[in-house]
């Protein structure tokens, strides 16, 4: 059974980066919407369920009708079980028509090879059945969920979605995420504080070949965190034996405690990590572009104070591959760096001084 994706660290988060002043934009970017979408019937969507193309699908349904609006769910590997299901109980809360489509990207060396532009190539197989598939059933338009913020992202799927002349009207129209979550609320829908999705292969740094075998350890060790309780943001990491967890402000809070930890590392240990980390961070959306190259860092989210960054001097030095510097510290130190935020953003920036854009705190003794 199918671990139920969870909302959003504080539901209130949605409403705050998209406060009610913003509400008159968000509705008239709706009406906007409606009148691109009966001009483009009929359509189909490229749907995940993600809060995306949910929305964008819910809105056609309701201007288009039924008979107006194909929904395509390409299935893969890379498509967790999670996200399938609830992609299936939005289309039957709102009556859509869904189409099922086997995709073979990982047959697809380009792709199975992981590059930076590995999005480019899942996307071009995506669209290269997506597109034949609405045209037989004589839909000439196609559409993907992308939005406004996205454009502002390494998103190499772009391409291959103007490639098939594929729409984006979310972008085009200047839907931001949260204008997207704010009209999604307002319409009912159960995915609009869910967090964002994406592919399991988001989660494999780039240059590790991607393989049925690694997206199932880690679709594995995410569902056991779910059960566990995990909520919010969540990324499990693979970096071979190694699994680095991103985890909101909110859940560190509640598991990175002496008390709780432990729970963390039995179950991602019951996805088939021998160790595990946890990324001094915490999550960020795009952090596989960080670690990449393809994308700057950035400045970390708050500085430390002077005590911490004296406390993180005196610790010995992290080692480092690559862009990831990795803490393996005593019981004692690692339990002081858990508890406190101040501590880890110190050791995250001590990290940055030696030229890492990451930084994880190894959850065993040293």
């Amino acid at each position: 059974m199918a671990t139920p994706l969870p909302i959003l660290d504080d539901p209130g988060a949605a409403s705050a980066v998209a406060p009610e002043t913003d509400a008159v934009t968000a509705e008239a970017r709706e009406a906007a919407l409606i009148a691109w979408l009966r001009g483009h019937t009929p359509l189909a969507i490229g749907f995940s369920g993600g809060v995306d193309s949910a929305y964008l699908a819910v809105v056609a349904r309701r201007a288009l009708g039924r008979e107006g609006v194909l929904a395509v769910i390409g299935r893969s590997a890379s498509f967790p079980q999670a996200q399938w299901s609830l992609a299936r109980e939005v289309a039957a809360a709102h009556d859509l028509d869904v189409l099922e489509l086997a995709t073979d990207e990982l047959e697809d060396p380009a792709y199975a090879a992981n590059p930076t532009d590995r999005c480019y190539h899942c996307k071009r197989v995506l669209w290269h059945h997506v597109v034949p598939a609405a045209a037989a059933r004589g839909i000439g338009t196609v559409a993907d969920g992308t939005n406004a913020d996205d454009l502002h992202d390494h998103r190499p799927g772009g391409r291959a979605a103007a490639e098939r002349g594929v729409l984006s009207p979310l972008a085009t129209l200047g839907f931001t995420k949260a204008e997207i979550r704010l009209r999604s609320r307002a319409l009912g829908l159960v995915t609009w504080a869910q967090p964002s999705a994406p592919c399991l292969a988001s989660r494999l740094p780039y240059g590790t070949a991607v393989t049925i075998e690694r997206l199932a350890q880690v679709e594995r060790a995410e569902a056991a965190l779910r059960a566990l309780g995990v909520e919010g943001d969540l990324r499990v990491r693979h970096h071979g034996d190694l699994a680095r967890l991103e985890l909101g402000a909110a859940a560190a809070t509640r598991w990175l405690t002496p008390e709780s930890w432990p729970a963390l590392v039995s179950a991602t240990r019951a996805g088939g990590y021998a160790r595990v980390a946890v990324d001094l961070d915490g999550f960020r959306s795009g952090s596989l572009n960080v670690l990449g190259g393809v994308r700057p860092a950035g400045p970390p989210a708050a500085e430390p104070g002077n005590a911490a960054d004296a406390w993180a001097d005196a610790l010995p030095a992290p080692a480092v591959a690559g862009r990831l510097a990795l803490w393996r510290l005593s019981d004692a130190d690692r339990d002081a760096v858990l508890a406190s935020a101040s501590r880890r953003r110190a050791l995250a920036a001590r990290a940055r001084g030696t030229g890492a854009t990451h930084a994880a705190l190894e959850l065993t003794s040293s």
